[in-house]
C-alpha cells in the first residue's frame, strides 16, 4: 500500500475487509507471541489455547460450532449496553429545543423501546442532532462513549480523549467499508461475508437467513453512505437502533 501510495479507503471491499480483520487478529496474537518467548513456555500456551480458544485463538482457527457459540457470547456481552444507549438517547430528548426534532427523536426512541424496527428515513430525519449539541461525538457524556465502545468491542478503560478518538476512527473505517461494499454490490457478497458484515455492524446474524441478513445490510449501507463524517455519532448509535429489534436478532 505504501509503495503504491494507496490509502486504506481506496482499496476494494474484500481487500479492505481482510486488512481490517488482519489488524485485529494481530492485536490479539501479539501478546500470545510474547508469552512464548521464555523457554518451554510454548507448551503452556498450547494448553491454554486448547482450554480457552475463544479468548486466545483468532476466529480463523475456530470450528463452525465454536464460531456460532462464541459469536453469540460476544454479542450477548455487547447487547447488555443496548438498553442503556437507547435510554441515554431518550434522556437527551427533553433538552432538544426544536419541537419537531424533539418529537421525532421521542418517537424513534419509543418505537425501539416498544420492540419495533425503525426505518432508515426516521434516523435520517434526526441526523442534525448528532452533529455538535446534543449528540455529536465530542458532546457525548463519558458513559455514553464507553457504552458505544463496548458495542464495537473496544475497551472502555481508557482516557476519554482516546475513547472518542478510537470510536471515531473505527466508525469511519466502517463507513469506508460500506462505501466500498456498495460499489461492489451487496448481492455480490457470499452468505458468510454478508453475515459477518452484519455482525461487525451490531447485528447478531447467527440466527438469521442469508436473505434476512442481506436485507438488513442494504438498509445499513443506505444509511451509512448518506451520512457525512461529522454525523458519525448517528452511525455509531444506529448499530444499536437498527439491530435491537430486527427479526430473530433479539435472541
Amino acid at each position: 500500500m505504501s509503495l503504491k501510495k494507496i490509502d486504506f479507503h481506496q482499496l476494494p471491499y474484500r481487500e479492505m475487509e481482510r486488512l481490517r480483520q488482519f489488524r485485529r487478529d494481530l492485536i490479539k496474537a501479539i501478546p500470545i507471541g510474547l508469552l512464548t518467548l521464555p523457554p518451554f513456555a510454548n507448551y503452556l500456551i498450547f494448553l491454554l489455547m486448547y482450554l480457552f480458544p475463544r479468548q486466545l485463538l483468532i476466529r480463523h482457527f475456530w470450528t463452525p460450532k465454536q464460531q456460532f457459540e462464541f459469536l453469540n457470547i460476544y454479542h450477548g456481552m455487547r447487547r447488555e449496553v443496548y438498553p442503556e444507549i437507547i435510554d441515554g438517547l431518550e434522556q437527551v430528548t427533553r433538552f432538544i429545543a426544536d419541537q419537531q426534532l424533539r418529537d421525532q427523536m421521542q418517537e424513534l426512541c419509543t418505537k425501539v423501546q416498544s420492540g419495533s424496527h425503525p426505518e432508515v428515513a426516521k434516523l435520517l430525519a434526526v441526523r442534525s442532532l448528532f452533529v455538535g449539541h446534543p449528540l455529536g461525538l465530542q458532546r457525548l457524556r463519558v458513559w455514553q462513549v464507553k457504552a458505544l465502545s463496548r458495542v464495537l468491542f473496544l475497551t472502555p478503560h481508557l482516557p476519554i480523549f482516546l475513547l472518542r478518538y478510537r470510536l471515531r476512527s473505527h466508525m469511519l473505517e466502517l463507513q469506508h467499508l460500506d462505501r466500498a461494499m456498495l460499489k461492489l454490490g451487496v448481492s455480490e457478497l457470499s452468505e458468510e461475508e454478508v453475515k459477518m458484515a452484519c455482525y461487525i455492524r451490531g447485528l447478531n446474524s447467527t440466527h438469521l437467513s442469508a436473505s434476512e441478513s442481506q436485507k438488513w445490510l442494504k438498509q445499513w449501507a443506505k444509511l451509512s453512505c448518506e451520512l457525512k463524517d461529522a454525523e458519525i455519532s448517528l452511525l455509531a448509535h444506529s448499530m444499536v437502533l437498527l439491530s435491537t429489534n430486527y427479526l430473530g436478532a433479539k435472541e
